[in-house]
């Protein structure tokens, strides 16, 4: 019973979120400083829920930080995704092995 309640509150907060925009900004937003606000905040929400994830989900900081560095290297070689996440979670899973 408590997974729907969960899953209710969960469409409720969904819901509002996208709602209230459409609710309380019915003009086009001209603000030149407004609008360059709005397109980076998903770049920092993104940010801030994944780089505390990064350095502890490793339970090492060493590994967390070599892996971090290889993901950033690879990534600046414009190399596919899926190449960067398993060549980042190699070198963790290496550097772990000797630490």
């Amino acid at each position: 019973m408590t997974v729907f309640i969960y899953i209710a509150v969960m469409a409720g907060v969904t819901y509002l979120i996208r709602m209230l925009p459409f609710a309380f900004f019915q003009k086009k937003i001209k603000s030149v400083f407004v609008k360059s606000f709005l397109y980076y905040v998903p770049y920092a929400v993104l940010s801030a829920m994944t780089i505390p994830a990064i350095f502890y989900s490793t339970g090492n900081m060493i590994t967390a930080v070599v892996g971090t560095v290889a993901a950033f290297v690879l990534a600046y070689f414009d190399l596919p995704l899926i190449v960067v996440a398993l060549a980042a979670s190699a070198s963790v899973f290496v550097t772990g092995l000797f630490i």
